[in-house]
């Protein structure tokens, strides 16, 4: 049974920083192509960051140069390192897979397409 669980979130000032953890199981997460997506109160979800097999990243133009995706296989761990965070980076974060495309991040990336997702964590910024 496929399953992602996300941790790692909470308060943080305004120019902090965390690190969201989503490890999963019953599937191997470098072999598709896994994203991080949030979803602040009162707006859609918006795609955040994705990471082909072949660890590729890419990054909503929001989150360039301050958020960096990585994975480490061993683990099934997949990472989202934020810095610099900004109070319009509160949401909740998701993480989400897509395994019918053979690894690669066909972007843009659609909520629709992705195959797997977790619960999300919580991620609150102030000043």
């Amino acid at each position: 049974q496929v399953k992602l669980v996300e941790s790692g979130g909470g308060s943080v000032q305004s120019g902090g920083s965390l690190r969201l953890s989503c490890e999963g199981s019953g599937f191997g997460l470098s072999r598709y192509c896994m994203a991080w997506w949030r979803q602040a109160p009162g707006l859609k979800r918006e795609w955040v960051g994705a990471i082909e097999s072949d660890g590729t990243a890419s990054y909503a133009d929001f989150v360039k140069g301050r958020f960096s995706i990585s994975q480490d296989n061993s683990k099934k761990t997949l990472y989202l390192q934020m810095d610099s965070l900004k109070n319009e980076d509160t949401a909740m974060y998701y993480c989400a897979a897509e395994v019918s495309s053979g690894g690669y991040c066909y972007l843009p990336l659609v909520d629709d397409a992705m195959d797997y997702w977790g619960k999300g964590t919580l991620v609150t910024v102030s000043s």
